[in-house]
């Protein structure tokens, strides 16, 4: 996780599975646009490479309909051979950090027999070939190698079904009498081996198989193995190329100054003749709710806009329309807890209100969590150039190529089929590069380069970032709970106030009026809780809002199991030992608990003694994307501060690819949640913004850094998600530790602005 390297060593379906399957997906994508460039230029694929995708039109390479491809079929689409046997994926999605890369070559590489070493992985142009999620094509909700698995192993068995029949009429044998071993097929009776690269021509003209058989996975050799990733050399000896590292010749560089309230607009520039005479500077542009300058470098555009004096319009004066000049953080949060409107049931179980009217105890607490940026190191960037052909060539970090690239010629006035987008690789994801309108600065190169008929290169500084960056929702939740005379609970009611974003950015897809984005991880939790009363009441927020890693988990499995200790201390259980038994018929769960209480020793809540300093213990369960996880967070308070000592994470996708990618995956996210736990906090005031970088804005520092040990137990289970599960049980298990040990119940992160006694 890019930032906190920085600072750091090294129950259902979830909204975005829902989403997926809305067959409607795929006409707002638009997958009929395709780049113009042939997939050899476009990778800069040299002569020698034999292209599989010769099966495909002539080039240039042409829209195709949705009807007229099966995604993820052809392995002409996937698959370069080079005459010297190298082989090339191109990917449906795009690697961020989260080792994709790798990954899909463990898995195609498996079922083709080429060693993963040696593939080379590059995100494919937009096109039908690569939607391969039910019709939809991103990187995101750790949908990638879950989603493909299956498609990626038959593609590697197809491909290899064609280099063995190649083969078997180039030698004159029977295909029975052939193997493969690591990209040659052998003939063993005569000693004779041919390449897949001099097979690919041959191959070419057959027909591919749909009955080829795949490995037992009993033999696999690549998958579930901890091989190295591919990318390891590249970023370690700095040759991998991200946005900003790229360059075009004849290219302007433009620095952005956006409005300090959003959703005004400029009115006047007092000193536009001064700013556009300085050294290096091309021209001064008016874009929506921003200024620019290009120039010859991007620092000097940089000090150009900085320097200008610009008028922006004011905000409206008050209200919850818009960010109005009075916007205020707080303020939002008081209407979220006053919000009277009847709320729409997200679950339903039992009969709620007699378990209440007979209960033994109840019990009520607020929940809240704050505004949160993404905070990646790498700053957005984006590269735009009209091509003398009519097309407009765009190198942009997203998630989304096909949705961009619709964006992008919407922009632009073109078909979607004039629009080359490169997709490079992201430093990082974390939900930042979806389309959020204005909060991405791609479309202001392409207006910029419009503008100035030149290649433009935008990109903006830490503060534009702080400024512009779409946010993790500000959230709040209202649980009451029933308890019995055995002090266990009969029922459990919450009430969720907000909006999440899977509404926002898809509701002409996701036309739900429960945004499940917004209650997951308060609903779908795996207790044996007869009598369930979960609401959503909607509640817009005025600014840009957005997917965060683990999205609606990240802040509601936080408000459910503080919520649940909460429970289990009124009715004077043992938290711990109450999960267990309100699983008790999930065994899937409770091996969960039983492996992470192991891994940390055996569960003792405390407080209790080491080294003279007094800690305790809390634990947690979380149930996001398709995975289960199991958490427990050792923590003392010394100075008024929380120091998380240890976490420890019992993690079950079901089953996994490669094991050190997941266990990177699992700390990383225990890292970004330990941030949000302890520091992170957006504040509006005034309508503004009140950090403007990370001096003002604290992230998990070294010093805070605790040990992570993380136990993958692969049930057997349908493949879950890896990238997101580690992070939502992370807050929980640490403030319930706290709570264990000071008393002091906190419910409104992060814990930074709580002081906390022993």
């Amino acid at each position: 996780m890019d930032r906190l390297l920085a600072a750091a060593p090294n129950r259902g379906k979830d909204p975005l599975e829902l989403q997926i399957e809305a067959q409607s997906a795929v006409a707002l994508m638009k997958p009929d646009g395709v780049s113009n460039l042939s997939r050899r230029s476009f990778l800069g694929f040299g002569a020698s490479a034999l292209v599989l995708g010769a099966l495909l039109p002539a080039m240039p390479v042409r829209a195709q309909t949705a009807a007229a491809v099966k995604p993820g079929t052809r392995v002409p689409a996937f698959l370069v051979i080079g005459k010297d046997n190298a082989v090339t994926l191109l990917s449906p999605f795009v690697e961020g950090g989260q080792g994709i890369n790798t990954g899909l070559a463990q898995i195609v590489g498996e079922e083709l027999d080429v060693h993963p070493s040696r593939f080379t992985v590059e995100c494919a142009p937009p096109g039908p070939d690569y939607t391969v999620i039910n019709g939809l094509r991103m990187t995101g909700g750790s949908l990638s190698t879950r989603s493909s698995y299956p498609l990626m192993r038959r593609l590697g068995a197809t491909a290899r079904d064609m280099m063995i029949r190649a083969a078997s009429a180039t030698l004159k044998v029977t295909p029975e009498s052939l193997t493969t071993e690591d990209g040659f097929v052998i003939h063993a009776a005569s000693g004779r081996r041919l390449s897949y690269g001099a097979l690919a021509p041959t191959a070419l003209a057959l027909p591919p198989r749909d009955d080829v058989a795949l490995r037992d996975p009993a033999s696999f050799r690549y998958i579930r193995q901890p091989m190295a990733r591919l990318d390891v050399r590249a970023k370690s000896t700095g040759k991998a190329v991200y946005a900003i590292d790229q360059k075009l010749d004849g290219m302007l560089y433009a620095a952005v100054q956006h409005a300090p309230n959003q959703g005004t607009l400029v009115e006047a520039i007092g000193n536009e003749a001064a700013v556009a005479a300085m050294p290096g500077v091309h021209s001064v542009h008016r874009l929506p709710g921003a200024v620019a300058v290009t120039a010859d470098s991007w620092w000097r555009a940089r000090k150009a806009v900085d320097a200008l004096s610009v008028s922006w319009s004011a905000p409206a004066r008050s209200g919850l329309d818009t960010v109005a000049a009075d916007y205020a953080s707080d303020g939002m949060l008081a209407a979220l807890k006053s919000a009277t409107a009847a709320g729409l049931p997200a679950e339903r179980a039992g009969d709620v209100a007699a378990a209440f009217a007979r209960a033994a105890k109840v019990i009520e607490a607020d929940y809240d969590a704050p505004y949160l940026i993404h905070g990646q190191l790498e700053p957005p960037s984006a590269m735009a150039r009209f091509n003398p052909d009519g097309t407009l060539e765009l190198w942009a970090p997203n998630q989304m190529p096909e949705q961009f690239q619709s964006a992008a010629a919407e922009t632009a006035g073109l078909a979607p089929d004039k629009v080359i987008l490169h997709s490079p690789i992201l430093g990082g994801f974390f939900g930042r590069h979806f389309l959020y309108g204005n909060a991405t600065p791609f479309l202001q190169a392409i207006q910029l380069a419009k503008a100035t008929g030149r290649p433009v290169k935008t990109l903006w500084s830490r503060e534009e970032e702080f400024r512009m960056d779409a946010l993790r929702p500000l959230s709040f939740s209202r649980l009451r709970a029933a308890i019995g005379a055995d002090g266990r609970p009969t029922a459990i009611q919450a009430r969720t106030v907000g909006e999440g974003p899977l509404s926002r950015w898809f509701g002409a897809v996701f036309k739900d009026p429960v945004d499940r984005s917004a209650v997951e991880g308060v609903t779908g939790k795996p207790y044996a809780i007869a009598n369930r009363a979960m609401d959503y009441i909607k509640f817009p927020h005025p600014v840009t809002i957005a997917f965060w890693r683990s999205v609606g988990h990240s802040m509601n499995d936080f408000f459910y199991e503080g919520f649940l200790d909460e429970i289990a201390d009124a009715g004077g259980q043992d938290p711990f030992a109450l999960r267990m038994e309100l699983l008790k018929d999930k065994p899937r769960h409770r091996k969960l608990l039983d492996t992470v209480a192991a891994m940390s020793g055996g569960w003792k809540r405390g407080p209790y003694e080491v080294d003279g300093v007094r800690r305790a213990r809390g634990v947690s369960m979380a149930s996001p994307f398709g995975s289960e996880t199991a958490t427990i967070a050792e923590v003392s308070v010394q100075g008024g501060e929380t120091q998380v000592h240890a976490v420890w994470v019992a993690f079950d996708p079901g089953s996994i690819v490669n094991p050190a990618i997941v266990k990177s995956q699992v700390e990383s996210a225990v890292a970004l949640g330990l941030s949000a736990t302890l520091f992170e906090e957006l504040v509006y005031k005034d309508g503004v913004r009140q950090s403007h970088n990370f001096d003002d804005y604290p992230i998990l520092s070294r010093r805070s850094m605790p040990t992570v040990h993380v136990e993958i137990v692969e049930s057997g289970a349908p493949m879950g998600g890896v990238g997101e599960p580690g992070l939502p049980g992370v807050p929980p298990a640490v403030v319930n530790a706290v709570a264990a040990l000071t008393g002091q119940r906190i419910r409104s992160l992060p814990l930074a602005k709580s002081k906390l006694g022993v």
